[in-house]
């Protein structure tokens, strides 16, 4: 959020036809004994979650969300998708008639996905409009439960070569259940973009849930404790989101045609051993 609060905070700056202030909503805390709305507000920086990296001074953190959203014309969501329904709920009401938005939590429809690109873009953060919004969605949720079957690999200590066919298998499943669930037809290019194939490959190598399934495999804690350990305050999102698929899957009757995702699922919510991330990848259909 603040990353993306920098670049518009600059790029406002440049162009003339966006509002110069950028109203930074801020879910406030104590760090050091101070607010981090008025660390934000008289230093320039989130020293939580973007340390070291200054923000531009027309970049004004406000605690109360009411107040954030009060006239915005263009509205920029980046949150964890878990709060999405409370935040929606909550400014219901009190967000102009006109006003666009565009979640980060990834997808944007054609026209307006033009003038965000605008408002985003920079030299070193190239932005590409895809016509497929649906599909970039499920990517960017998707991603995060192989990512979390890469961290597994990584606790388990396989090779690349292992890691390598959890991405590739993923991403397979990726496609199945965009082709199912997606309205409208599914172009496989939408995969070969930033969105696809880039994002997946990034969140399986960094990412925090690679980082916490590594370390699940390797202590035996909890999910929910190596959250609190090691995420100072983020939050995430890949097995909450192998829950939800699982569930859908299950709905369905589809989740032997989904091993992966459903090997994911069990391991983190169900006591099943992280080894049996290996005999998934052996007996996955993709593979025989």
């Amino acid at each position: 959020g603040s990353a993306v609060a920098k670049i518009i905070g600059n790029n406002v700056k440049k162009l003339q036809k966006f509002a110069s202030t950028v109203k930074m909503w801020v879910f406030e805390e104590t760090v050091n004994g101070r607010k981090l709305t008025d660390i934000i507000n008289n230093d320039h920086e989130n020293v939580k979650y973007l340390p070291g990296h200054k923000l531009p001074e027309n970049v004004v953190a406000i605690s109360n969300l009411s107040e954030a959203v009060q006239d915005a014309d263009l509205l920029v969501f980046v949150i964890p998708h878990q709060f999405i329904h409370r935040i929606c709920d909550e400014i219901t009401g009190r967000v102009p008639k006109k006003a666009l938005g565009i979640t980060l939590i990834k997808s944007k429809v054609m026209e307006n996905g033009l003038l965000f690109k605008e408002l985003l873009q920079t030299p070193n953060f190239r932005i590409t409009v895809v016509d497929d919004a649906d599909t970039v969605e499920l990517c960017g949720a998707l991603k995060n439960i192989v990512a979390v079957g890469a961290g597994f690999c990584d606790g388990l200590r396989c090779g690349d070569n292992t890691k390598a066919a959890v991405i590739r298998l993923g991403l397979m499943e990726m496609i199945a259940f965009a082709r199912i669930f997606c309205k409208g037809q599914v172009s496989t290019a939408t995969f070969l973009e930033s969105c696809g194939v880039a994002d997946l490959i990034t969140t399986c190598y960094g990412g925090r849930n690679r980082r916490v399934a590594e370390a699940f495999a390797r202590t035996g804690k909890t999910i929910e404790e190596l959250e609190k350990e090691m995420l100072n305050g983020q939050k995430l999102q890949g097995p909450q989101t192998s829950a939800e698929v699982y569930r859908i899957l299950k709905q369905k009757g589809l989740v032997d045609k989904f091993p992966l995702f459903t090997a994911v699922y069990q391991i983190c919510y169900e006591s099943r051993p992280v080894q049996e991330m290996l005999s998934c990848l052996q007996s996955h259909p993709e593979h025989t």
